[in-house]
């Protein structure tokens, strides 16, 4: 992709070729804005350079100017999802001003800014995309499995209450206890376990929510979620 920019920026027979191949991953509104702008290639670095280094302010000026906000960098991250990933909470919120900002924008990894917002433990902003309308839960990998895995408990918090399913099911079986367990806030997973999920479940390589956390040396926190699966196979068991 960074090559193509190149080329776009020569003054050649070229730049006409060059820009169509890109457009198509842009999106309708960037490939118009960029095919009626003679300079557009560089805004579009300016645009994601300001996006890195948060100055929400240039985010600010080049939006006005025109610049589509659902824009994708070159790997296929849409704005806000980048902002938040590099935490520049600055540019998120000139980016916020827009009115034709998508919520559900996804990047090639399929997450959605949310995904990212609850990752990254940025509870304020998780708030705000929920209440203008950022979809709590989606089928596979869902905004809760990443809270699940953020090193801070807010997030998974703020996604239980927000109505996300306990027992959410990635593509691959994992439930968000699986990831708590694993990757994200120890005080999480026990959130979990307090709110009814099922720590009998395992994913497709037969992992239990208990083998994610020994596997991250977590012993105790792996003996507390079989005493609660164990508990769990007791209150289904068959009567004798």
């Amino acid at each position: 992709m960074s090559g193509m920019l190149d080329g776009l920026k020569a003054q050649s027979a070229g730049v006409q070729a060059g820009r169509r191949r890109l457009v198509g991953g842009l999106g309708l509104a960037a490939a118009a804005w960029m095919l009626a702008s003679p300079a557009w290639a560089g805004s579009y670095e300016d645009f994601f350079k300001a996006v890195e280094r948060d100055d929400g302010r240039s985010v600010l000026s080049l939006l006005q100017r025109g610049f589509d906000p659902n824009a994708r960098d070159e790997r296929g991250q849409p704005a806000l999802t980048r902002a938040f990933k590099e935490d520049a909470l600055k540019a998120a919120e000139a980016l916020w001003t827009h009115p034709q900002l998508d919520l559900e924008a996804v990047n090639a990894a399929n997450e959605t800014p949310l995904m990212m917002a609850a990752l990254r433990g940025h509870v304020v902003w998780m708030q705000r995309l929920i209440e203008r309308g950022a979809r709590v839960h989606r089928e596979g990998w869902a905004p809760v499995h990443y809270a699940a895995s953020s090193a801070e408990l807010e997030p998974m918090e703020l996604m239980l209450r927000a109505g996300a399913p306990v027992d959410a099911v990635s593509p691959n079986g994992s439930t968000p206890l699986m990831m708590a367990a694993g990757y994200g806030a120890i005080d999480g997973a026990r959130l979990l376990l307090r709110r009814g999920a099922d720590a009998t479940l395992r994913n497709q390589r037969g992992m239990t929510a208990a083998d994610f956390a020994r596997s991250m040396g977590r012993d105790g926190l792996a003996a507390e979620i079989e005493a609660a699966a164990a508990r769990r196979r007791t209150a289904v068991a068959p009567a004798q």
